[in-house]
């Protein structure tokens, strides 16, 4: 009986594993007979007898694998093949039908096969072979776009800086650069068009047709707070053909994608020879009826939506991008893999069913097949592309979801692993360009993060005990963010410590959003009314994210700065490592994981009474600090409890954002810009930002035009007041009191420039007197010794050093006011030499002690005056933190 079943269960696995045997029956073969050899036994040709059990089959579970053939030939002799005493030899082992390899227990030890057996020689040639294969391919369509730049006559005449006329064909949408503060202006705005020119008129009037790429650059006209608006360049679509004159000049660096850069003629309009092809009307029209769906919502969310849904940022601020940046949130403004992720998920449900009969979705809904599933996947991506513009995760995305429905229409199970390598191949071999782009890299390290780190972060998160859904988002924030914060640190040189967080509550609001957003997209050409309450439905969500990134960038502790190129990159990656490392065993204590929390929650937001306690900042009773905001002017004099006058705004409305949150103000009763300079008012939104104003007060020389249409937008945005101030106004606030030295009132004559116009403040606070000079030039400081006030100017404790302390100073005026103090705000390594060596020195030689933002960070002054008489007073305290 006993012998019935092991046959019987003999018949099962050999019928079950018929493929596995035949493939592995000759390298079995030659197996048995090398081990008999080895023994010197000669190969057994016996049968069992029926009724005899050999006691391996009877231990073999069912869909073993085939294990004998990988053991060494040094290893123990195989028992299933030896003759075995008082019993018929084993028919197993005979050399025409063995299966005893098929059958090994599971208990016999693995061993490393010996390398003539490996299973993976077979595949080294093929392997090798694919390897080479893509890498010329690779290497000949580099050379190939390499030659384009080359070809024809555009390189020639770039070198030559020739003036020519040109036939464009628009190959991207025209995008617009982001306002830069350089000195005490911003850097005009201009219009970058990516283009293909096809026909070239030389100065010399021969007529050439080729295709080269070119950049073109055009100025912008600028309109309401500085921002450009109203350029013809802006509204040209992809595909579209015109015609400019303008001057040629080589690119920038080598390695660009263009052969020329055409920088058009001052006040040029292009002339349109050739309609836009229908798909990039259409996308047009679409993208334009997103736009006007937005226009009546708030403007966080007006400007945040397009850019969300198809990648159009124009009208997101500078500040708005900063805080985006500051909190590694930029993926969001840039249309990524997640949108069409989240599209093609209402289409063809969750990746793990899209190939099953209970697949989920709105295909299976509607009655659709795998193959029409697929083609109607296919039109849905190609009019992503073509909608949002074929940006590198644009481009990424769509070239992994055909792939995945290709695999759903052949009803093969898909890899997602394989679908982004041979994504990322197909790309890279169209177009070699993007292997050099971050944005590219970026979009491939997150992609492949979610896909292998993911999954095991977040299985190892909910086996510590952390929900199911929570444990998912965590992992995927917590691998995109471990593999891409190198390259981050390669190109900001800092690290975010709120990107994470972040990212996990933005998280919650990216998919409603998205899908009210494309909703809104498809309503609004057929029913505008509809499309402005989806989007106004879309704009909740919106303003989360907005409020996220905002609230994460204003934390004092967001980020650390951190050594740029690859080198700081390397550290960061090992350092990674090494953080994962450890964390491994952190998590499993919840002690241990809730003490690390609390650690970085104290060092993000860094609360005012715990931060006095370890840093001693701010100091008690301080009475003037001058931030620390780079190459520009900002300070605030405490008006009483959470309170502060400001005097000035500087260039960056997050790094005066993070001085008035550090020293505790939320209450400024006046705003005060001594000039329209934009290192002096560009970061009043950071301000204003959450915190009371009272009025803001500036110069009555209303130039630059730009800037002073940037800050009458901002007041009038938020309703506060603007008055002018004039020589001889006098004003209060708590313990502050503060006289209006200059500019004098109209009548007077003209200043020279804005500088000169500078409102000047001798303020008394607490037995200190303080001299705050904006910045006046020597003649302006002349002038104001002349005036009234100015000849009875004391000698003060404090001086703001006028224009960052360079070499123009009035010796006269340095020697009238004798400071016992003099504070310069100035940038690191600027390019103006500031402060002059000169102005320090003067400085230093009438007893006066110099400090710098550049090198001592962020000043408090603290203590009392020189008296009443004029004399030596209370000592003079002073704090720094940084720089």
């Amino acid at each position: 009986m006993n012998g019935t079943r092991t046959r019987t269960r003999t018949r099962t696995l050999t019928r079950s594993r018929t493929r596995t045997r035949f493939r592995s029956r000759s390298r079995s073969r030659s197996r048995t007979r090398t081990l008999d050899e080895t023994r010197g036994t000669p190969p057994s040709t016996d049968r069992t007898p029926e009724g005899t059990s050999d006691g391996a089959a009877d231990r073999i579970p069912d869909g073993a694998p085939d294990r004998t053939s990988d053991r060494a030939p040094d290893r123990a002799p195989d028992r299933t093949s030896a003759p075995t005493p008082d019993r018929t030899p084993d028919r197993t082992s005979a050399p025409t039908r063995d299966r005893t390899s098929d059958r090994t227990p599971d208990r016999t030890p693995l061993t490393p096969p010996h390398p003539d057996t490996w299973p993976s020689r077979a595949w080294r040639g093929p392997s090798a072979a694919v390897l080479l294969l893509c890498t010329a391919a690779a290497a000949a369509s580099a050379g190939l776009h390499g030659a384009d730049l080359g070809r024809g006559p555009v390189p020639e005449l770039a070198a030559r800086y020739a003036h020519v006329e040109a036939e464009l064909e628009i190959t991207a949408d025209p995008r617009l650069t982001r306002p830069r503060i350089t000195g005490d202006h911003t850097a005009p705005t201009a219009v970058l068009i990516e283009a293909d020119l096809v026909r070239v008129t030389a100065p010399d009037g021969a007529v050439t047709r080729t295709r080269s790429p070119v950049l073109a650059v055009a100025d912008a006209p600028t309109a309401r707070s500085g921002a450009p608006r109203g350029s013809p360049w802006l509204s040209l679509l992809p595909s579209t053909r015109v015609r400019v004159e303008g001057g040629l000049a080589p690119p920038l660096l080598d390695g660009d994608p263009v052969a020329a850069v055409l920088r058009v003629g001052h006040g040029e309009t292009p002339r349109v020879v050739g309609a836009p092809s229908g798909p990039q009307r259409l996308a047009g029209d679409l993208r334009a009826g997103l736009r006007a769906a937005t226009d009546g919502l708030p403007a966080d969310a007006r400007a945040l939506l397009p850019g969300l849904v198809v990648g159009d940022t124009a009208r997101v601020t500078p500040e708005l991008h900063e805080a985006f940046r500051a909190t590694d949130l930029l993926h969001l403004m840039a249309v990524s893999g997640a949108n069409f992720t989240i599209l093609l998920a209402l289409l063809i449900g969750p990746p793990g069913t899209a190939h099953l009969a209970e697949r989920r979705g709105l295909a299976p809904r509607v009655g659709l097949s795998l193959r029409t599933t697929a083609l109607c996947g296919g039109a849905l991506t190609l009019g992503f592309v073509v909608v949002c513009r074929p940006e590198p995760s644009v481009l990424r995305a769509a070239s992994c979801g055909l792939i995945a429905l290709l695999a759903v229409a052949t009803g093969r199970r898909r890899s997602l692993i394989p679908a982004l390598a041979t994504a990322v191949l197909l790309l890279v071999l169209y177009d070699p360009w993007l292997a050099r782009s971050y944005g590219f890299l970026l979009s491939v390290l997150a992609t492949g993060a979610l896909l292998t780190l993911a999954p095991r972060w977040s299985a190892a998160l909910h086996r510590r005990g952390v929900p199911g859904r929570v444990a998912e988002a965590l992992g995927a924030a917590a691998a995109a963010q471990a593999v891409c914060a190198p390259v981050v640190a390669v190109l900001a040189a800092r690290v975010s410590l709120v990107a994470v967080p972040c990212n996990l509550l933005a998280e919650v609001a990216v998919a409603p959003a998205t899908v009210l957003g494309f909703a809104a997209l498809a309503a609004a050409p057929v029913a505008m009314p509809v499309a402005k309450f989806l989007a106004w439905c879309a704009s909740w969500p919106t303003g989360w994210i907005v409020g996220i990134a905002r609230t994460g960038a204003s934390m004092p502790g967001g980020g650390v700065d951190w050594p740029g190129g690859w080198r700081g990159g390397v550290l960061l990656a090992a350092g990674t490592a090494v953080l994962v490392v450890v964390g491994r065993r952190v998590l499993k204590s919840a002690w241990i994981s809730g003490a690390c929390v609390v650690l970085l929650l104290l060092v993000v937001v860094q609360p005012a009474p715990l931060a006095r306690i370890v840093t001693g900042w701010p100091p008690p009773g301080w009475r003037l600090v001058m931030c620390d905001v780079g190459q520009g002017d900002a300070l605030v004099l405490a008006a009483g409890a959470g309170a502060g006058i400001v005097v000035d705004a500087g260039p960056d409305p997050v790094l005066v954002d993070r001085c008035l949150r550090s020293l505790g103000v939320t209450r400024i009763p006046l705003v005060l810009l001594t000039h329209f300079h934009a290192d002096h008012v560009a970061g009043l939104a950071g301000v204003l930002r959450g915190r009371s104003v009272g009025a803001i007060e500036t110069t009555d020389f209303d130039e630059p035009a730009d800037q002073v249409r940037f800050v009458r937008g901002l007041a009038a945005a938020r309703g506060i007041p603007l008055v002018r101030a004039g020589a001889g106004e006098r004003r209060r606030s708590g313990p502050l009191d503060w006289q209006v030295l200059w500019p004098p009132p109209r009548p007077a004559p003209a200043p020279d420039g804005p500088n000169d116009a500078s409102v000047t403040l001798l303020v008394r606070v607490g037995g200190l007197t303080m001299l705050l000079l904006g910045d006046l030039e020597p003649a302006a400081q002349r002038a104001l010794l002349r005036t009234e006030a100015g000849a009875r100017l004391p000698p003060v404790d404090v001086l703001k050093v006028a224009h960052h302390g360079s070499a123009y100073q009035d010796p006269e005026l340095l020697r009238r006011v004798a400071p016992r103090l003099a504070l310069i705000s100035v940038g690191t390594d600027n390019p103006y030499g500031h402060p002059a060596p000169r102005t320090v020195a003067a400085l230093r030689s009438r007893g006066a002690q110099v400090l710098r933002t550049d090198r001592d960070g962020a000043i408090a002054v603290v203590g009392g005056g020189r008296g009443a008489d004029g004399g030596g007073g209370e000592g003079l305290e002073v704090a720094h933190i940084g720089p």
